[in-house]
C-alpha cells in the first residue's frame, strides 16, 4: 500500500473502473470483447451457456478485521467458477459489480482486485465487465461467471439414481474450523496493540477458509476418463444440506458413512481443541467448495482409481429416506443445518 492512499472520488467511477481494468488481456476464444464498452461480447459455438452470481455482504459473508482484501477478491473469484464445475462446465468470463463506502480507498480496491486478477490467471477467465457504486455502509461484491459446457457433458443436481454412488473430492471441515479458528483469534485479540494470532500447525485451516480452490482438476479427471455423474453439486452450504438438495431435486433418499467422510488431521485436532463434534462439524460447516456427485454402481473401480475421489455411501429409494449411518451402525436421519443465507 502506499503512504498516502488515494481517495476514491480523485478518479471517480469510470477513472476507477479504467484503473483497474486497464491492460487486462483476453484469454478465450469466446470472449469477443471485454471491458471498455456498453456490454461485453461473448460466442460459444455447438456448447451450452452456464450462468451463476454470487453476492457478498460485509458483516454478513466476510470479516475485514481478518480477511485480507487481496484474499477476498480471490475467494469471491473462486467460489463462482466452483458453481460451474459442479455443471461439468468450464468457467469462461466474469463481471464484478462493487458496492464501496468511503472508508475504503483507491489501494483498498487495487487489493481486492489484485485476487479477482489471480484467481483469473490461475484458472484461465476473463474479466469482462462490471460496475462500481457508493454504498452507504461496508463493502459488497457481486460476481457473475459465465462458462460453457457441451449439452451431453452436463450434470445437474436431479439425476441420481436409486444405488448410485455418492462420491466427495478432498477433506470436509476444514474451512470451517479455519473459521472457528480467526473468531476465536479476533475476540482474544480485543484491545490489545501487539497481539499475536496463534496460527501455527493450523495454516491449512485458515487457507481453506480464506483461499478455497475450486476443484477444476477433478473435473478434467472425470472428463479424462469418460465419467459423466449422474448428478453434481459444489459443497458450499454443508454436506448434509447439499447431499439434500440432490436428494429433494432427484427424489431419491441416501446412505451416508459416518466412517467414511473425509477429515484432514488439523480439523480433527482443531474440533478437539474447541470441544465440538468432528463430524458434525464435517457435515454442517461448508465453504469446502469440494465437489460432491454421483455415479452408477458399476464405476466403483473407476472412480476408486481417482486420487483425492472418496465414495461416502450410495442413493437409496425415496420411501427409505436420507440418513447418516454412524460408526456402531445406529441410523441418524440427515437434516439441512448447514449455512442458510436468509437466516
Amino acid at each position: 500500500m502506499a503512504e498516502k492512499e488515494t481517495e476514491i472520488s480523485q478518479l471517480g467511477e469510470f477513472g476507477l473502473i479504467k484503473h483497474l481494468t486497464d491492460n487486462i488481456a483476453l484469454k478465450n476464444q469466446s470472449s469477443i470483447k471485454g471491458v471498455g464498452d456498453d456490454c461485453a461480447i461473448i460466442k460459444y459455438d455447438n456448447e451450452e451457456t452456464l450462468v451463476t452470481t454470487d453476492l457478498l455482504m460485509e458483516g454478513i459473508h466476510f470479516d475485514l478485521t481478518y480477511v485480507p482484501l487481496k484474499h477476498l477478491g480471490y475467494k469471491a473469484a473462486v467460489v463462482n467458477f466452483s458453481d460451474i464445475y459442479a455443471m461439468n462446465g468450464k468457467p469462461q468470463q466474469i463481471v464484478v459489480a462493487l458496492g464501496i463506502s468511503k472508508r475504503f480507498t483507491v489501494e483498498h480496491i487495487e487489493a481486492l482486485y489484485s485476487g479477482i486478477k489471480l484467481a483469473c490467471e490461475i484458472y484461465g477467465v476473463d474479466l469482462v465487465g462490471g460496475d462500481t457504486t457508493s454504498s452507504r455502509a461496508g463493502l459488497t461484491i457481486s460476481i457473475t461467471c459465465i462458462g460453457s459446457a457441451s449439452k451431453e457433458k452436463i450434470t445437474y443436481r436431479n439425476g441420481a439414481k436409486d444405488s448410485d454412488l455418492i462420491c466427495v473430492s478432498g477433506d470436509l471441515g476444514a474451512a470451517y474450523m479455519g473459521l472457528q479458528l480467526l473468531e476465536r483469534e479476533k475476540i482474544a485479540s480485543a484491545g490489545q496493540a501487539d497481539f499475536q494470532p496463534q496460527f501455527q500447525g493450523k495454516e491449512y485451516l485458515i487457507e481453506r477458509q480464506l483461499k478455497p480452490e475450486a476443484r477444476k482438476d477433478i473435473v478434467a479427471e472425470l472428463d479424462k476418463l469418460g465419467i459423466v455423474p449422474t448428478s453434481m453439486i459444489d459443497i458450499s452450504d454443508g454436506l448434509s444440506s447439499d447431499i439434500l438438495h440432490i436428494c429433494q431435486q432427484s427424489n431419491v433418499g441416501c446412505r451416508i458413512y459416518e466412517d467414511r467422510i473425509p477429515i484432514d488431521y488439523q480439523t480433527a485436532i482443531m474440533a478437539e481443541e474447541l470441544n465440538m463434534n468432528l463430524v458434525t462439524a464435517a457435515l454442517n460447516g461448508g465453504e469446502d467448495y469440494e465437489l460432491l456427485f454421483t455415479v452408477p454402481l458399476h464405476m466403483h473401480e473407476q472412480i476408486e482409481k481417482i486420487t483425492g475421489i472418496k465414495i461416502i455411501g450410495h442413493i437409496t429409494k425415496l420411501e427409505l429416506g436420507s440418513a447418516l449411518i454412524t460408526r456402531d451402525g445406529a441410523e441418524i436421519p440427515l437434516t439441512a443445518q448447514g449455512w442458510n443465507h436468509l437466516s
